[in-house]
Parts: structure tokens; sequence; C-alpha cells
């Protein structure tokens, strides 16, 4: 007899646990694996939903079409944080006005389904491929270089997140779209820092008409001669495009420097052995991922997974975190972090139709990164890190944030 699962739920529903670092997750989730394949879950709009924590059910979760992600439920936070906000924050984009001054409904990816979801995203995969990442291995390399010559003329401290890993994240994401070199500072300033919708859209806009004129190998220009594509689906796309990724790819970068560096048998392996960055990634992912859960999916019909009856209407948080810890798919301490480890299948790109789209380009990214850091730096040596603590949500779906992280080059901590 199978358990069921739906609103209201059998048991006392619960918030997700703040205890937890990128590292070093909440214990609650072991916790949670043990009780069953879904746990009750609050959600901010007073819904009671669930939420998979072992790998085989968040898989088949993210994989399924009878799940949808609407509407957008997130779930609540650590002790109730979020329970005050009726609504949860929408997936949709901010509509603006257009030159007409209509109202624009921008579309996003994250919100689509089916034959519309899978027409956006085929119109941007080009772009992202195992071969075109390979071709992008030169440039990435290059401004890596660069960017070590920036931190060779730093003194004292520097800060890997906010001097290493996001400049290397930002500046491969405006090479790839399409954002040229002398538009990287405006692309931080209103991407990267805050700024409202109005500005984001009017600096697409005009890097569209730039690119009408003067087509590359870039996101932009595919987008433009895509015949399957109106203007408001290309807006819609870029604005997406030029906010995701970004900060995941540094998140990544800086967690998995401070894996390393609090781990130097570790570092020593992948010091000796440059090659083996290459798979290390795959562990980096494991061992780091960001998110603690991805958008909510919400059932369509009933939908029997792992034993489990979730009935119609029913939210399912998954967390990768939790499901990179599975032993259950992973073996023998999960929780060890170990380079050599085979983790391939990890889902800290997520999993299925919404899997991270740009995700051969990052392990390029992430792997010079991280090799640059060890074969440049020797002595390369952790100051402190605030990731190292807990720290609330970076955004209400729940993701860990990177934090502050610094470390001294030449081995002298002051």
């Amino acid at each position: 007899m199978s358990d069921t699962a739906g609103c209201p739920f059998p048991h006392h529903a619960r918030s997700l646990p703040g205890d937890g670092t990128p590292l070093a997750p909440s214990p609650r989730f072991a916790e949670w694996r043990e009780q069953g394949a879904f746990v009750p879950l609050d959600f901010q709009d007073g819904h009671e939903g669930l939420v998979a924590t072992r790998y085989d059910a968040v898989v088949s979760v993210l994989q399924d079409p009878r799940f949808s992600m609407l509407p957008a439920r997130m779930p609540v936070g650590p002790d109730g944080v979020g329970e005050s906000d009726a609504a949860a924050v929408p997936l949709e984009l901010p509509g603006d006005l257009d030159e007409a001054g209509h109202a624009s409904e921008l579309l996003n990816l994250l919100t689509l389904d089916g034959a519309e979801h899978s027409k956006l995203r085929r119109a941007v995969t080009a772009r992202f491929s195992v071969r075109q990442a390979r071709s992008r291995e030169p440039w990435i390399r290059e401004m890596i270089a660069e960017q070590v010559v920036r931190l060779r003329e730093t003194n004292g401290a520097v800060d890997l997140w906010r001097d290493y890993a996001m400049p290397i994240s930002a500046r491969t994401h405006c090479h790839v779209i399409g954002i040229p070199p002398q538009q990287y500072e405006l692309f931080v300033e209103l991407f990267v820092e805050p700024s409202t919708a109005q500005q984001k859209y009017d600096f697409i806009r005009a890097l569209i008409e730039e690119r009408r004129n003067d087509p590359g190998e870039d996101v932009i220009t595919d987008l433009l001669n895509n015949p399957e594509l109106d203007r408001v689906e290309i807006e819609g796309l870029l604005r997406l495009l030029m906010g995701a990724g970004r900060d995941s790819v540094a998140y990544l970068i800086a967690t998995a420097a401070v894996a390393l560096l609090t781990n130097p048998a570790q570092m020593a392996l992948l010091r000796d052995d440059v090659e083996g960055a290459r798979p290390a990634v795959e562990e980096f992912m494991r061992a780091g991922a960001m998110f603690v859960t991805l958008f909510a999916r919400t059932a369509m019909e009933d939908v029997v997974i792992e034993g489990t009856t979730i009935l119609a209407g029913t939210s399912v948080a998954v967390s990768p975190v939790a499901a990179n810890r599975d032993p259950a798919h992973w073996g023998e301490n999960p929780e060890q972090f170990d380079v050599t480890r085979d983790a391939f299948g990890h889902l800290g790109f997520g999993y299925g139709i919404h899997g991270c789209i740009g995700q051969q380009v990052a392990r390029v990214e992430i792997r010079e990164a991280i090799t640059a850091l060890l074969q440049e730096f020797p002595a390369i040596s952790l100051v402190s890190a605030e990731q190292l603590e807990p720290h609330p949500f970076a955004h209400p779906v729940a993701v860990y944030e990177a934090g502050e992280v610094l470390v001294t080059l030449d081995g002298a901590i002051a």
C-alpha cells in the first residue's frame, strides 16, 4: 500500500533548516532521507507540500512531465522566515513599458513546460554545447590569466569571491552572450549590482540593435536569426540569460577553493595532477552544490513515486544538496569531499528539461579557475571564509551564498 501525500498532509509540516553551510549541509536532510522519499514541507503561501531528499526521488520528480513549474511557490525558510509573505516570489519576469508605452509580457524559461519551453530552450542551447565549450577554452584560459595578474598586483589578503570568481564568471557570460568588452562594466552595474527592470531592458534592447548591425558568434546573434522567435521572446530570453548562471558559477569557483584550502591533502592531489581537475569539477559540484532546493514542481495529476502517491495540486521541492549526499546512491562516506570520487551524475546542475543550459561552459570556467589558482599560487592560504558558518539563504528558493573568501597568496597570514 502506498502512502498518500497531498493537502492536508497527515503529518506535521516543517520549514527548511538553516543550520548548514555549502560544504556541510544541515544534518536534518539526512534525517529526512531516513524518514522517507518525501517528507512534509511548508510553503510561503500557506500551502503544505513536500520535499524530496533521496537521489532517486529527486531525479524522478525532475524528469516527470506530470509536474509543472507553475504555480510558483517558495518553501518556508529557516525558523519560519518568509511566512509573512503571503505570495511566493514570482518566477515570471517583471513587465515594463515598451516604446509605445505598453506593458510587455516578458517570458521566462523557468515558468514554461512542454513545447513552448522546448522551443525557447532550443534557441539558445547551441552556444552552450560541449563542442562550443571546448572551443572557448583558449579564450577562458587567457582571460583567467589576466585575472591572475590582477591578483598578483593586490597587496595583503584578497577576496577570491569578488576579486577572482565574480569577474571570471561575468566576463565569460558577456563573451558567450555577445556583450561587447566595452560594455562589461555597464553589464556588471546592471546585472551584478542592483538596478531596475527598466534599466536592464534598456540595456538589452540597445544590445539587440547593436548586434543587428554587427552580428557575431554569440547568443544574441543566434536569437536574432531565429525565425521562430518574436521580440518579446528574444528580450525575455536575454533577460533570463543575463541574470542566471553567472552567480552560481562564481559561487562554485569560490566554494571549490574553500573546499581545497580546508582539505590540504585533496589540494595536493590536484596540484600534482593537473588533469585531475577535469573530473574533480564534478566533485566540486556534488559536495558544494548551491541549491538547497530547486524551484518547486507541482503535480498536475496524481503521481506515484517511490511508493508515495502525490496528489494533484501538491507542490514538491527537491533538494540537490541532500540528493548529492544520499548514501543509497553514492555509497560509503558521501559526506566526505574526495576529488578522486566518480561524482558524475550529481545534481549540482539540476536535472531534466530545466537543467542548467550553460553547464558545459561552467565546467570549463571552474576547472580553469581552480587550476590557475593551484599552479600560480603554490603558497595560497585561507584567512577566513564567511561560508564556513551558517548564513541566511541568498534567495527564497533556498540557495547558499559564497560570501567573502579571504586568502593570502604568499602563505603569510596577518
